[in-house]
């Protein structure tokens, strides 16, 4: 081997010992034993050996198992197999194990010692050569992927092979469309001649075994044209012969420009002396200048020659700036702070770093930096930095304008400020808080309009600061004797302006303007605060109403559903009307509630029950139905809305009423109508004893009781005519041809009967009439060309006369006299006169039916009135109609209208069910059904057997 090698045996064979003895007489190197694969596999990783030699069979493993995990880690590793106990198969493991070598010791006592020492020393030969030709493979492309550098590789005959990242970067094509192209007649070089040519000679040169360099000019870009440094050499295989070229390009374009400016360097610093900031002073051990800056007056105000007859720098920087054994230790001294005045007497800090040097004379090297301005910004910042905890206790917008004020001196140098802030109610800007030196130059500030007019307005509404190292020359300038000269007009976000000065002309530098906007925006930032706080705060107080009116609502729900249950279970309507206004008052709920019906003889309205603090309100006053009136129960009587007064105390001498309800400590009155489908039953009146005790949410829920309570009186009107046997049936002459039955018999000329059968659905009303003295097809034509009728169905039809069914687009008069109690007999229409006939119980005031149909209809006689007893067929129909279910009743108008039940029959079972539009099977069960209904309401009492399911239709 050519350099000493650690070898570590693995295994106890004996033969091992041998071999351990054989290469350290070769002088291998360190020869290493170890018995146990995990030992081999530590000393592997701690890279303190460089081959192992493993016998097949170790201690819990073997030497496959541990070349597999040596090769998990390194794939050229020289690891040797050599066993006493070989196979084929062994081998061919190993092999496919990626062994380095494998060697089967045929005779342990007799090891082939010379083979295993020449295969180790081939392995590791073999191993080292793959290590550096990998190894030379990186640096390879360490160097062809340098950034600094463009790197192209060619063939043997100078055609493009490869190219780095560098030089595809500096070409807009692709290089891979340029791959086989032969180099100098590229894309990467100028079209000059000149250069293509040098290109080629150079890659001719390297074909020929040549290194080969040149300074080229590579194709211009953005930039121009680029100098580029181009370096060519062969690259040769082991027998010398030529396998590629590698060519490196470096730009040298900026090289090429530094030495031509290294050429102007004198010039350059002369100028860059005498105008740079920085001061440069060089002095002898003596402190006697041998150097001064040209730009000294840029800190100090003298001239160089002044400077010099000051005498030394101690009398421009004073005594004692440093300490000169320090600076001998250091070499150098940085920052040194210290305090000058200037030629006009005004004073700088400074910051001097100074250097031991050896320039002509000069031995120390001072530079000057003048600080002056980035000290006032770190005590402005500082100042700044106290506002900003001051405006944290700041509640209200014009004590942080204070804070502005008074502090913006410390910040800014300037005593003249205001700040001006916005009304969005006025739409103006208004001076809140000024100083006294801006009031003495310009006077009192003025209110000026938000409309962009003069300078406060223009830099709120455009949000644009605006610096003026003389006002004077602004268009929008309002004062123009103000004796302000520089100012500054700040926009505080959506909060105002904040206004700055001086009498001085050109006082904002770049440091104060960056000042001035920084203390702008903390006094934004504190507006901004207050603002979100005092939101949350008006939030809270909303949250807390809103949570008052919610616990109120709560109670009125609570009392609505405790009234809706009361409701179900009341009798009469004085139960109804009583169990309300108790509810109403109960548990201090409300004060005082009362309802009143309206009288249509004396149009009073007269209270039916009452319930609360009371106190003889309803004995003290009448309550006339007038729109005009001023109770609040008197115009919902009226107008039919919901009335309500949100405050009794005012106006309380212009209304009477005001007066005697604020006496009883009634502070806001609401008043409901009780209607319900059009028909009023009534006023609900509620008083409370604070102001504005009914909100919107409110309101609605107790205009809905008054639907609810109206609904319930309705229900329970229509359950006492169903009840009541004694009736008063009245008969009606009307002459009024919006009448759907009057019209159509003065148009079709022909008499029409109406006998019953009205049914309500959500599609319309349907009513069955006869016809008489006309074709039914005539009659039917004209019902169809009516607005108020959306369809017409023929039932039966003769020669002359027949049935048919209505479809109304509006409810039929039998809903509206049915929701008062009274049921609609029957009506008879001439292409003369109309006749009706109406019953109403004695639960249902006369009065109001005969009231109802005179406002229904324009020209109305009232013919006949009388009164007779219905006991044992109301009853009956009664049970019979509440057993009959919606579709059932319309199955058998249809069928005994159409003639079904006639002998013979008008019409069969299979033309009822084509009208309804069902199938006969459907028909014939509804109708059986409703038979048994019948027979079961006149034999059994109203007990009705079960009956088995209907089917749909």
């Amino acid at each position: 081997m050519h350099a000493a090698t650690d070898v570590l045996l693995v295994g106890t064979a004996d033969w091992l010992t041998t071999l351990a003895a054989e290469l350290e007489s070769r002088s291998v190197g360190r020869i290493r034993r170890t018995e146990t694969a995990a030992d081999a596999l530590a000393a592997f990783r701690d890279g303190t050996v460089d081959c192992i030699v493993s016998e097949y069979e170790l201690d819990g493993t073997s030497g496959l198992d541990l070349l597999r995990e040596v090769r998990r880690e390194s794939a050229s590793f020289p690891f040797l197999l050599s066993t006493a106990a070989g196979s084929e198969a062994v081998a061919s493991e190993a092999i496919a194990a990626d062994v380095s070598d494998y060697v089967a010791v045929t005779n342990p006592d007799d090891p082939p010692l010379d083979e295993l020492a020449d295969r180790l020393e081939r392995a590791v030969l073999s191993a080292q050569r793959t290590s550096n030709r990998r190894e030379r493979a990186r640096q390879f492309d360490a160097i062809f992927h340098d950034e600094r550098v463009a790197a192209w590789v060619l063939d043997p005959d100078g055609s493009l092979v490869r190219v780095n990242r560098t030089a595809r970067e500096m070409l807009d094509a692709d290089a891979e469309d340029l791959v086989g192209d032969p180099f100098w007649t590229l894309p990467w070089w100028s079209d000059s001649e000149t250069t293509r040519s040098d290109v080629r000679r150079l890659v001719e040169k390297a074909i020929d075994g040549t290194f080969g360099n040149a300074v080229v000019t590579r194709s211009p870009n953005d930039d121009g044209h680029r100098v580029v440094d181009l370096s060519v050499r062969p690259v040769e295989n082991e027998r010398g012969d030529l396998v590629s070229i590698v060519v490196e390009g470096v730009d040298v374009t900026d090289r090429v420009e530094l030495e031509r400016d290294l050429r102007r360097s004198e010039e350059l610093h002369r100028v860059t002396l005498n105008n740079m900031t920085d001061t440069v002073l060089i002095t002898d051990e003596d402190s006697s200048y041998t150097y001064v800056c040209p730009n000294v007056h840029f800190i100090f105000g003298y001239t160089a020659e002044e400077i010099r007859d000051m005498g030394t720098i101690e009398d421009l920087l004073g005594a004692d700036l440093f300490d000169r054994s320090e600076l001998a230790e250091a070499g150098a001294l940085k920052n040194i702070e210290c305090t000058v005045t200037d030629k006009a007497g005004r004073e700088h800090t400074l910051l001097v770093n100074v250097r031991e040097v050896s320039i002509q004379d000069g031995t120390l090297l001072y530079s000057c930096r003048d600080v002056t301005k980035r000290k006032q910004r770190e005590e402005a910042l500082a100042t700044l930095h106290e506002m900003s905890r001051d405006f944290l206790y700041a509640e209200t917008h014009r004590e942080i304008a204070q804070h502005v004020i008074e502090d913006a001196p410390g910040v800014l140098d300037f005593d003249a400020s205001a700040v001006y802030l916005f009304d969005a109610d006025e739409n103006s800007l208004a001076p809140v808080a000024a100083s006294a030196a801006i009031e003495e130059l310009n006077g009192p500030l003025p209110t000026v309009p938000a409309d962009g007019q003069t300078l406060p307005s223009y830099s709120f509404v455009e949000d644009e600061p605006l610096f003026f190292d003389d006002v004077h020359a602004a268009d929008r300038l309002s004062n123009q004797a103000t004796g302000l000269r520089s100012a500054a007009y700040i926009p505080l976000g959506n909060h105002g302006v904040f206004v700055v000065g001086s009498d001085s002309v050109g006082a904002f530098d770049t440091v104060t303007r960056e000042l001035a906007d920084l203390l702008a925006a903390t006094a934004e930032a504190a507006f901004d605060r207050v603002t979100r706080e005092s939101t949350l705060r008006e939030q809270d107080r909303m949250l807390q109403r809103q949570n008052d009116r919610l616990t109120a609502l709560n109670r009125v729900n609570e009392t609505i559903r405790e009234i809706d249950q009361a409701l179900v279970r009341a009798e009469t309507r004085e139960e109804i009307d009583h169990t309300v206004c108790e509810l109403l008052t109960a548990d201090d709920r409300f004060s005082f509630a009362w309802i009143g019906r309206i009288d249509p003889v004396s149009e009073t309205l007269e209270p039916q029950a009452w319930a609360g603090a009371e106190q003889g309100y309803l004995d003290s006053r009448s309550f006339a139905v007038d729109e005009s009136g001023t109770e609040p129960a008197t115009r919902t009587a009226a107008s039919g809305e919901v009335t309500t007064t949100a405050n009794v105390a005012a106006r309380l001498r212009a209304e009477a009423w005001r007066k005697d309800a604020l006496s009883r400590d009634f502070l806001s009155v609401l008043s409901v109508p009780l209607v319900y489908n059009d028909v009023t039953h009534g006023v609900l009146t509620v008083y409370a004893e604070t102001q504005d005790a009914f909100d919107e949410m409110s309101r609605a829920v107790l205009a809905e009781l008054g639907e609810t309570i109206a609904s319930a009186l309705s229900s329970l009107e229509r359950k006492n005519a169903l009840l009541t046997t004694s009736m008063t049936r009245v008969e009606f002459e009307i002459d009024d041809p919006s009448f759907v039955l009057s019209r159509i018999a003065r148009d079709a000329n022909c008499t029409l009967s109406y006998e019953g059968g009205v049914q309500q659905t959500a599609d319309g009303s349907y009513v069955f009439v006869t016809v008489e003295d006309a074709p039914v097809e005539d009659v039917e034509a004209t019902a169809l060309d009516l607005v108020a009728v959306d369809g017409v169905q023929r039932v039966s039809s003769e020669e002359v006369g027949g049935v048919l069914r209505l479809r109304l687009s509006q409810p039929f008069l039998a809903l509206e006299l049915a929701d008062h109690g009274a049921v609609f007999r029957r009506a008879s229409a001439t292409p003369e006169t109309t006749t009706l006939v109406v019953d109403v119980p004695d639960s249902a005031d006369v009065r109001n039916i005969v009231q109802l149909v005179r406002e229904t209809f324009t020209d109305v006689e009232l013919r006949s009135k009388q009164s007779f007893d219905q006991a044992s067929e109301h009853t009956l129909y009664a049970e019979f109609m509440d057993d009959l279910t919606d579709r059932q009743l319309e199955v058998i108008q249809t069928a005994y209208y159409s003639g079904f039940f006639e002998s013979p029959r008008e019409s069969t079972g299979e033309d009822v069910a084509e009208i309804l539009g069902i199938s006969p099977p459907a028909f014939y069960q509804h109708a059986r059904a409703v038979q048994r209904k019948l027979f079961s309401a006149l034999f059994d009492g109203g007990h009705v057997p079960v009956a088995g399911p209907e089917q749909g239709g």
